[in-house]
């Protein structure tokens, strides 16, 4: 009987992990299609074909190996930023402030470059200088917010928010003032690294290594946060604090940890931004990436692996803006608010996971 009872139990099991994750998929979907319903009823109101901007974004995006080139190329920065949301939804924190770190490490990057460019130094010792101080700013930046948490218990999402306008504004500063580069009236930059300085492509495509190094830190993330004692410490931190506290885990440096290496997925998305997109740092840094990783990590229940296809398909309905712009006479901001109904939805909709007995296995109700 023994060993029937035991593989009764493991397929009870089974059936409890398939459950849930087919709730974890059919929710964020079911979000999905109300918003893009939502969305459609928003372009009627204006006179417009919903089913000709779903072409166009489909087309935009995906339609062309072109088209799924930038697609791919804008995927890069969104995982990244995502990551940086997802680490620390672990662990029970909601940071927002993705966008900061990303710019702030971005412009750090380039300023570290300037005299080594200057200097003519190797470009493989120049990156990766670059990639160091680069994540390194992030992981500082993100840590400040979490230290602030552990230390004070200030709210680590308004912290975070506020970092970034911080962040931006210190930008801002060096790059309008001492670190301008006075060979570009037009626009205020640091001096421009050099096409030899650059982060090249993958071979065979137009997209820089930032996307593989993106897919690669997802994967190793997703070990870290399921795979290993310094994840199951942060799951079980962000699930009860103080059941941590009474084991014995250094709940305070677990939650500094998990914000630093979020900092340092964004901190890593400014360097590639820089070193493979505009070569220099400027206002063009500030292009939204970090508050668009916020919805891809939660349309991704903050699932490192998930997190990859939820942010293509960001990726694409971003590419896409340009053309739905041009042929459908709207404004490029149109695709943000698709985002933001998506976005609103998808938080409506965390109230909906354990209301279906269709999911739910006899004797387990209860979320977990």
């Amino acid at each position: 009987m023994a060993p029937e009872a035991a593989a009764s139990e493991g397929s009870g099991d089974r059936s409890v992990r398939i459950r849930r994750a087919a709730e974890y998929i059919a929710i964020p979907l079911f979000a999905l299609v109300v918003s893009s319903f939502l969305f459609s009823l928003f372009l009627l109101a204006l006179g417009k074909s919903p089913v000709e901007f779903f072409q166009l974004v489909e087309r935009g995006g995906f339609g062309t190996a072109f088209s799924l080139q930038n697609t791919l190329q804008r995927s890069a920065p969104l995982i990244l930023t995502a990551l940086a949301v997802a680490v620390p939804a672990r662990i029970g924190l909601i940071m927002i402030g993705g966008e900061g770190a990303l710019v702030l490490g971005g412009f750090v990057a380039a300023a570290a470059a300037i005299p080594l460019v200057v200097g003519h130094a190797p470009p493989l010792v120049t990156l990766g200088i670059m990639t160091v101080v680069g994540t390194a700013t992030g992981a500082i930046w993100f840590g400040i917010a979490g230290a602030l948490r552990h230390a004070r218990g200030v709210n680590e999402t308004i912290s975070s928010l506020l970092l970034t306008y911080i962040g931006i504004a210190v930008m801002n500063f060096f790059v309008e003032g001492s670190l301008r580069d006075l060979t570009n009236p037009n626009k205020p930059s640091t001096m421009p690294i050099g096409e030899a300085y650059m982060v090249g492509k993958i071979p065979g495509t137009e997209v820089h290594w930032g996307l593989a190094a993106g897919i690669v830190l997802a994967i190793v993330l997703h070990v870290l946060m399921s795979r290993t004692t310094f994840g199951f410490a942060v799951r079980l931190t962000g699930g009860n604090p103080r059941a941590a506290l009474a084991q014995g885990l250094p709940v305070g440096r677990l939650i500094v940890a998990s914000t630093m290496i979020a900092g340092a997925c964004a901190g890593l998305a400014g360097f590639f931004e820089v070193a493979a997109i505009q070569g220099r740092a400027n206002a063009s840094l500030v292009a939204g990436y970090g508050f668009t990783g916020i919805l891809v990590s939660f349309l991704a229940q903050h699932n490192p692996l998930a997190i990859i296809p939820v942010a293509i398909l960001f990726g694409g309905i971003v590419a896409s803006g340009g053309l739905v712009q041009r042929r459908m006479d709207l404004p490029d901001a149109t695709v943000l608010i698709l985002q933001g109904l998506t976005f609103l939805v998808l938080l409506v909709s965390e109230t909906l996971y354990g209301r279906f007995k269709i999911f739910q296995v006899k004797g387990t109700a209860d979320r977990t």
